[in-house]
Formats: structure tokens, sequence, C-alpha cells
């Protein structure tokens, strides 16, 4: 039997960075959406305590922690605001992939890099997903042994910051690629999602006839590693998700618990309770799923690509509906920005629309189910 109970040190650890969150991260959040830009005093602070190093190899100066301990890291650091978690700068959401392809040599640069503290900020852009490719507008082209990149990509996480890319691909022929690309060989454009994530660097990629030489991966193998890659993406992804969740229920409640109307708690009528009652239930299911997710991806079962699906599904339709709810029990003080709650609601549809509509995950889950040959309950 899986056990989803934390351990005496986990729970400890977890504890030291929540606070951390909440002191630090919190009270810094504001500030950090309207400079766009986390402070990088708290950034150092981070980087210190191991936060930014948690999916790095250890060889690369990083903590390599298993996923399953990383989820409850992460989800704690939400708590405390996810648009500055965000906004962290260095290996971003790229981690995985060195993790899984530490040795290969056109990552040895940027590991003595990491390992002497610089921590280069590297963004990923996936661009292999059918919906993904019409929305980016992105065209890879063939040109003798190498490849033309152009086009505009849809807003990609740290785009302002990155001194690297890591792009996923498909050429004309539907043949995947991972490639590398170093500085000055790209512009940024300001991105869409203005309502939400400010501090994390959004911004449109756009390519005029870059040359791609620094193939990491390409066909069947590239095919294997971006699906190792995105299992472990999407699920620290739902981990961040599931913090926000926590952070707005939790702040909901103390709210209605102490605020009076016609003479009693509004935490006692009867509709609020309920609605407290159904976010506490969401946010609970996400954990479920994962910690599930993130158990079965560190024992690299077969269905862990399909477990972290499922939970980024869930944490995306839960993720809004939480911080939606919040907004609404707070009443006409949710939309003022002395309180947290209407920044949550922004990050949380900014969240969902960077990475993934619920739809298209779906859709990719279906056909892991049906490439499984395995009988799905209906209740």
């Amino acid at each position: 039997m899986i056990s989803f109970r934390a351990t005496e040190d986990e729970v400890a650890f977890a504890n030291v960075v929540k606070e951390f969150a909440k002191d630090r991260i919190r009270k810094l959040a504001r500030e950090a959406e309207v400079k766009q830009k986390v402070d990088e005093i708290l950034i150092a602070e981070a980087n210190e305590l191991g936060f930014l190093s948690l999916e790095l190899p250890e060889e690369w100066g990083g903590l390599e922690l298993p996923l399953i301990s990383q989820v409850q890291i992460i989800k704690e650091l939400s708590y405390g605001d996810l648009g500055v978690l965000q906004g962290f700068t260095g290996s971003g959401d790229v981690g995985p992939l060195f993790r899984l392809q530490r040795e290969h040599s056109q990552f040895q640069a940027l590991k003595e890099r990491f390992r002497s503290q610089e921590n280069p900020t590297t963004a990923i852009v996936d661009l292999t997903n059918i919906e993904n490719m019409l929305r980016h507008s992105v065209s890879m082209k063939k040109e003798g042994n190498g490849y033309r990149l152009n086009g505009i990509t849809e807003p990609v996480r740290l785009a302002h910051f990155a001194e690297e890319l890591v792009i996923f691909a498909k050429d004309e022929a539907c043949n995947s690629l991972i490639f590398f690309l170093e500085n000055d060989q790209w512009s940024v454009e300001d991105g869409d999602y203005r309502l939400g994530l400010l501090a994390s660097g959004l911004g449109k990629i756009r390519f005029e006839n870059v040359p791609v030489s620094k193939l990491l991966a390409f066909g069947k193998e590239a095919d294997n590693l971006i699906k190792k890659f995105q299992t472990r993406h999407y699920i620290l992804q739902a981990a961040k998700e599931q913090g926000l969740m926590e952070a707005a229920l939790d702040y909901a409640t103390e709210y209605t618990a102490t605020r009076k109307a016609f003479g009693q708690e509004i935490a006692k009528f009867q509709g609020v309770s309920f609605k407290i009652a159904k976010m506490a239930i969401e946010t609970r299911i996400v954990r479920s799923l994962v910690w599930d997710a993130a158990l079965k991806a560190d024992e690299e079962t077969s269905t862990a690509y399909g477990s972290a699906l499922r939970a980024l599904h869930r944490a995306h339709r839960s993720v809004r509906f939480v911080t939606d709810a919040a907004v609404q029990l707070l009443g006409g003080h949710g939309f003022i920005q002395e309180f947290p709650v209407e920044k949550w609601m922004r990050d949380a549809q900014a969240q969902v629309a960077l990475y993934g509509q619920e739809r298209d995950i779906l859709t990719i889950r279906g056909e892991e189910l049906l490439k499984e040959n395995v009988e799905v309950p209906v209740e």
C-alpha cells in the first residue's frame, strides 16, 4: 500500500520552507508584480537555501531530490506566491531535462556555470503538440544537415530573462527534435498574459531564420526523452498549483471565520460553509494525485506519464475553481489589491494558459489509455 503520510524530516523541512514562503515570498509578491521582476536579494536567498536547485544533478551543484520530496517543497513555496515562484531565475522549467541528460556534451559549459553558482537562466519552448504548433506559428525547415527556425511563439516563462533556450519541436516530416540555442539568436516581445504571473518574465520569442546546429536528440530518442521530461515537468507544475490552492483556501477560511454579517460569522452561513468544504475537497484531491504521480515517477513505472497528465488536468481545473471561490467569499474585498486573492486568481488563469488547456491534456491522456489497452472504471 502506498503511504501519503510525510516523514518527520519531510514535515520539518516543509515547515521551514513555509515560513520562508510566508515571511519573505508573500511579503514581496506585490512589489515583484509591479516591477515585473523578482527581487535579486530574494532570488539569492532562495538559491542559498537550495530551492532553485531541487531538480539539478548533484554534479551540477544541485540537490537532485526525489520528486516526492520536491513536490512538498515546491507546494510550500507556491503557498507564499506562485507569481514569485515562477519568476525565480535559473534552470527554470528545464531542470528535468538537465537531470535526464546530465552528461550530454552540449550541456557541459552550462554544467560548469551551475557548479560555480552562476545559475544561468534557461527557458524551454515546447512546440511538439499539434495544437501548440498552430498557436505558436513556428516553422522548422530542413537545410542541408541542419534546420532553419522561423516564427513567433506563444508566451514563454522566463523569456525576458533567458540566456539559453531548449526547444522541443517537430520538423516538416514530423520527426521530433530537441535542440539548444544560446543568446543573441532570438528576440523577445511582450507576452499576452497580462492578467497574471507578471513577474515571471513572460514573453513571445521570435526566430528569424535561426540556424539549428546544437541538436540534443532526434526521432525516437527525442520522443522518449520528451515524454520522460514531461512526466516530471507536469508533476512539478501541478504541485505549484496545489500550493496556490492551499493558500487561497486558508486565506478564505480565516477571512470567513473572523468576519461577521447579520450578527454571526460568515463561515456559519450554509452556502459559505459548503463552498469552503468543496474548496478543501478539491485541494485534497489534487494533493493525492500529485503525490501518487510523484511516487510513480520516482519508481519509473510505466503509468507515471499518465498519472502526471491526470494530476495536471485536475490541478488546472481545481486551481481556477478554488482561487475564484476565494475571491467570491471575500465579496467586494476579493477584488481589492490589499487582499492577495485577486492576484492569486489572475495567476491561476495565467498558469493554466501557460501550461496547457484541460482539453489538450485530456486528449493526450485518452491516447495514452488507448495505447495501454486498460479498462477505465466508470462510476
